[in-house]
């Protein structure tokens, strides 16, 4: 399962990110998949934008997850 997740959230990400992620350990990109798995389930603004494009809706929350662990 996290592996499913993990690479859901890595199609999300943009190109340069998703290099970025991917380079870093295992333990970490399932940790950002559950926060923006988190992030998806969460946010209703995430659930009108999945209803008209569910991959811009997994950019959105890839990159707000992203935005928040840069801190």
């Amino acid at each position: 399962m996290a592996s499913d997740s993990v690479e859901r959230f890595m199609a999300a990400l943009n190109p340069e990110h998703r290099d970025t992620v991917g380079a870093r350990p295992r333990q970490e990109q399932e940790q950002l998949a559950a926060a923006w798995e988190r992030e998806l389930e969460a946010d209703d603004e995430l659930d009108t934008l999945d209803e008209l494009s569910p991959p811009a809706a997994e950019a959105e929350a890839a990159r707000r997850v992203l935005e928040r662990e840069a801190g």
